[in-house]
C-alpha cells in the first residue's frame, strides 16, 4: 500500500466491526484498547469479541449501519458482504480497513509497537507477516538498548523510577525496567546492580555509584535520598537501579517516601529478588510438595547472638520449611548456631550460592551444621544466597 501513515485518536469514537470471527475479536481488542466505543455487527459473535465491544448487534450487515462511524473494519467471511461493507464506507467517506482483501480498504492495521510514549507502526506492503516479523525485530532491539529510543524532551518536573534489577544477570531485568534504564537522565546505580547494563547507556546519561556493601557506603542512604530527589526537581528522568527487588531488603521504602515529600513522582519497578533466583538457578525450589509449603527470608546482616537485633529463633528454628538467608555470609555461623540450639536439626539439608545467574556462580552444599566451615574450605564469600531446609537437597 502507498498511502500516507497517521495515529488516530479513536476515544469515544464510534468504530464498526461488521463480522464477528476471530479477526473481527483481534481487531476489537485492539481498537477497545485505543478507548474506542466498539460496535460490532454480526449474526454470530465471538465471546472475547462481545466482551470488548460496546455494542453488539446479533444480525446480518444492512445498508446505512455505518452511519455516524469514524472508522469501520469489514470482517465477515463473506467476500461479497464486506466488499459491500467498504463501498459503502467510500461513499460515507468513512475509512475502511478490509479483513480480507487489504486492497479492497482504505485503510490498513499495521504492525504496533508500544511502549512508554514510544509507538512503532509497520506496513509492509500488505504483507501482515513481514510487517510483524521486522515490528518484532524493532521491539527486541529498543527493549535490550541496542536501539537507542531516549525520549527530548524540555526540563521541567523530573521522575524517579525504583528499578529492581534482578539477581545478576543483566538479562533477568524486566523489560519494563530496562526501558527505563536507558530513557533515564540520571542513574543511580547499587553495587549489586547489572551493572553491565550501564555499558549500553548514552554517553550523556550521568551515572551515580552508590556503592554500597556491608563495610562500605559510597553513598549513605540519607545522600541518595537527598540525590535523586534533587535530581528530579532539577528535571531529570532518574533511574535508581538496584540488585533484585526494590522492595525486598532494598530500602525502596524509604526512598518512595522520599521521593513523595519531595513532591517527586515515582514509581516502582518490581525486579526478580535473589531470594528465590539464586536458589532457583541451581535448581532448589523454595516450596515443593511433600517438602516445603512456606519459606521465609531473612536479613541474615544482623548480629545473631544480640536480643536487640530482632531475631525470633524459635521461630525460625521450627516455623517456615524453608529459610532463605540474605547477607548472611559474615553471620553464618552465628545463625546456624542459633537455629541448631532452638529446634531446627543439624543434619538439615543446606546451601550457599555465590554471585547466582552469573558467570562466576558457585553452590556448597552441606547438612547445616557443616554449612560455615564448608563455605570458608570454598572460599564462598559475599556476596552469597544460603537456602536452609529439605528442599536444598534438590536440584544440580
Amino acid at each position: 500500500m502507498t498511502g500516507l501513515p497517521l495515529l488516530l485518536d479513536l476515544a469515544g469514537r464510534r468504530v464498526v466491526i461488521v463480522g464477528g470471527g476471530s479477526v473481527a475479536a483481534r481487531r476489537g481488542r485492539t481498537f477497545s484498547d485505543a478507548g474506542a466505543l466498539v460496535e460490532v455487527i454480526a449474526p454470530a459473535v465471538n465471546p472475547e469479541l462481545r466482551s470488548t465491544a460496546a455494542r453488539v448487534d446479533e444480525r446480518a450487515y444492512r445498508s446505512g449501519d455505518l452511519a455516524g462511524a469514524w472508522l469501520v473494519v469489514a470482517a465477515t467471511d463473506v467476500a461479497a458482504v464486506n466488499e459491500a461493507v467498504a463501498a459503502e464506507a467510500e461513499q460515507q467517506r468513512i475509512f475502511c480497513v478490509r479483513a480480507d482483501a487489504a486492497a479492497g480498504g482504505s485503510a490498513r492495521v499495521p504492525a504496533v509497537y508500544a511502549t512508554g510514549d514510544l509507538t512503532v507502526a509497520v506496513n509492509a506492503g500488505d504483507d501482515p507477516r513481514r510487517a510483524v516479523e521486522l515490528r518484532n525485530l524493532i521491539a527486541a532491539a529498543v527493549d535490550a538498548g541496542e536501539l537507542q529510543a531516549r525520549p527530548n524532551r524540555p526540563a521541567g518536573i523530573g521522575s524517579v523510577s525504583l528499578i529492581g534489577g534482578g539477581p545478576g544477570d543483566p538479562e533477568l531485568i524486566t523489560v519494563r525496567g530496562r526501558r527505563l534504564l536507558f530513557e533515564a537522565d540520571v542513574v543511580v546505580t547499587d553495587r549489586l546492580a547489572p551493572r553491565s547494563l550501564l555499558d549500553r547507556l548514552d554517553g550523556r546519561v550521568e551515572i551515580i555509584d552508590c556503592g554500597k556493601s556491608a563495610h562500605r557506603h559510597n553513598l549513605t542512604q540519607d545522600e541518595i535520598n537527598a540525590v535523586i530527589v534533587q535530581r528530579a526537581l532539577d528535571g531529570k528522568r532518574v533511574a535508581r537501579l538496584k540488585g533484585g527487588d526494590p522492595f525486598v531488603f532494598g530500602r525502596g521504602g524509604e526512598e518512595v517516601a522520599a521521593c513523595i515529600a519531595g513532591g517527586v513522582p515515582v514509581q516502582v519497578v518490581p525486579g526478580i529478588t535473589s531470594a528465590i533466583a539464586a536458589p532457583a538457578a541451581v535448581g532448589i525450589p523454595v516450596t515443593h510438595r511433600g517438602l516445603a509449603a512456606d519459606f521465609a527470608v531473612v536479613s541474615g546482616h544482623r548480629d545473631p547472638g544480640r536480643a536487640e537485633a530482632g531475631w525470633n529463633w524459635p521461630e525460625l528454628a521450627v516455623g517456615p520449611a524453608t529459610l532463605v538467608l540474605l547477607m548472611g555470609v559474615d553471620t553464618i555461623d552465628g545463625i546456624v548456631s542459633e537455629l541448631i540450639t532452638h529446634g531446627r536439626p543439624a543434619d538439615t539439608p543446606a546451601a550457599a550460592i555465590h554471585r547466582a545467574t552469573l558467570p562466576q556462580q558457585r553452590v556448597v552444599r552441606a547438612p547445616l551444621v557443616d554449612l560455615p566451615s564448608r563455605m570458608r574450605d570454598a572460599g564462598l564469600g559475599a556476596p552469597a544466597v544460603v537456602v536452609i531446609g529439605a528442599v536444598a537437597a534438590l536440584g544440580w
